[in-house]
């Protein structure tokens, strides 16, 4: 039996950027072996497509001074890397414009050269690629349907699989990205990186894990402060 090899990544998330990054370069074998499941915040479009299935998309917005630590901290991570960030504005975005465009490049066989190049586009150039102008000028670049990929969001069919994506997602627990699967094992985070590759090669020299702590289990409706960050959004 096989073990499920899983990468779930966001086009929006700074953190799902550097970990691509560091995953194509470092271990190139690893991102072309792996499954790549793109996540997103829904539209209400995507969301009445999930609910038609019984399923809700869990998401916590973020606080401001989280986005504020966020700022900083993105930037001190490209900086150690030796690239310089061109923070883009999203002006009422539509994740599905990216995603769903990510997934017609996939049928293509071009979706990681794709992901490459819309990550650029957003964290080195600024770009909106929630335009679909922005998606017809890269599928122009790569050689692919411009119409095609500017026009996904609008595609029926890519609907149905984004939803089938974002279901996916709701069913594994996946709260936030740079989101890997290993087996039964889940790493949440740039952080745990090192963590998922060293499982991956049966070493045990990746990230150190912590001692597992019991803690006690939330109440459902509890509104709290967002305690979740580990090289990661959610």
């Amino acid at each position: 039996m096989t073990t499920r090899k899983t990468f779930y990544f966001s086009l929006r998330s700074p953190y799902s950027w550097l970990t691509h990054r560091e995953l194509t370069t470092r271990r190139p074998d690893v991102a072309a072996a792996l499954e790549w499941v793109p996540y997103w915040e829904p539209d209400a479009w995507s969301e009445r497509l999930l609910a038609g299935t019984g399923d809700t998309f869990v998401y916590t917005a973020m606080s401001r001074p989280k986005h504020f630590y966020i700022l900083a901290d993105v930037r001190r991570l490209a900086t150690a890397r030796g690239l310089e960030v061109t923070w883009p504005v999203d002006r009422k975005p539509v994740w599905e414009v990216p995603h769903l465009a990510y997934l017609a490049a996939q049928r293509h066989g071009r979706g990681a050269d794709f992901a490459d190049r819309v990550y650029t586009a957003r964290w080195l150039e600024g770009r909106d690629i929630c335009h679909p102008a922005t998606m017809a000028a890269i599928g122009k670049e790569m050689g692919l349907d411009p119409g095609e990929l500017a026009g996904a969001a609008d595609d029926p069919a890519l609907r149905e699989e984004g939803a089938r994506a974002l279901r996916r997602a709701v069913h594994d627990g996946v709260f936030g990205v740079p989101y890997f699967i290993h087996g039964h094992d889940k790493y949440w985070g740039l952080d745990r990186l090192g963590a998922f590759l060293a499982a991956l090669d049966g070493r045990t020299d990746g990230d150190p894990e912590p001692r597992v702590q019991q803690l006690p289990e939330p109440e459902p409706e509890t509104r709290g402060g967002d305690l979740g960050h580990g090289g990661g959004c959610g």
